[in-house]
Order: structure tokens, then C-alpha cells, then sequence
């Protein structure tokens, strides 16, 4: 066997991949109250009442709104509260979510 002189070992660094993002998004519709969605952006976003007030706003203008911005697990989870929470009130809020 023969012994080799200057050799070194070199360890290999996996790099560490950062997780997908995800929108979850509010749809408007003619039925949900302003003021519910402002109290699920609120509560299950953890938005100022001022910012919710302006998502709020720009799902009622423009149709769809951006509520926040989360690894996938979390964003379905988000999802999943804001349908339940959506479904207790009997309102027909859509939530979705999407990669960015």
C-alpha cells in the first residue's frame, strides 16, 4: 500500500436550498363584509388594523389581494383557517394561495 504525500481531504458543503414562498391571497366577492375581512386579517395575519384596512381595500378594488407572504406549510395552514374561519360566519371568502 502506498501512502500519498500532500493529499488532503476535502469535504463537500451541500448548500442549503431556502424553502418556496407562497401568497396566500383574499378574492373578493359581493357577499363577505369589509369589516370580516378586516377582522380575519387582523386576527389570523397579524395585520395593524390601518394595513388591513388597505389590503381590505385593494382585494374590494382590484379583486384579489396579497394577505401575506409564507413557506408552503404555512400558508396552507393560513388558508385552512381563513375557509373554516369564512365557513363559521357563512360568508363565501375565497382564500388560495400561490408561489411566488
Amino acid at each position: 500500500m502506498s501512502e500519498r504525500k500532500g493529499s488532503t481531504a476535502v469535504k463537500e458543503r451541500n448548500k442549503v436550498q431556502e424553502p418556496s414562498l407562497y401568497k396566500v391571497l383574499l378574492h373578493n366577492d359581493d357577499y363577505t363584509s369589509m369589516e370580516f375581512v378586516v377582522a380575519i386579517l387582523e386576527k389570523v395575519f397579524k395585520k395593524s388594523t390601518l394595513e388591513a384596512s388597505k389590503i381590505m381595500l385593494n382585494v374590494h378594488q382590484e379583486g384579489v389581494g396579497i394577505a401575506g407572504v409564507y413557506v408552503r406549510e404555512i400558508s396552507e395552514t393560513k388558508v385552512a383557517v381563513v375557509q373554516d374561519l369564512a365557513r363559521q360566519n357563512e360568508y363565501p371568502l375565497r382564500c388560495t394561495m400561490e408561489e411566488v
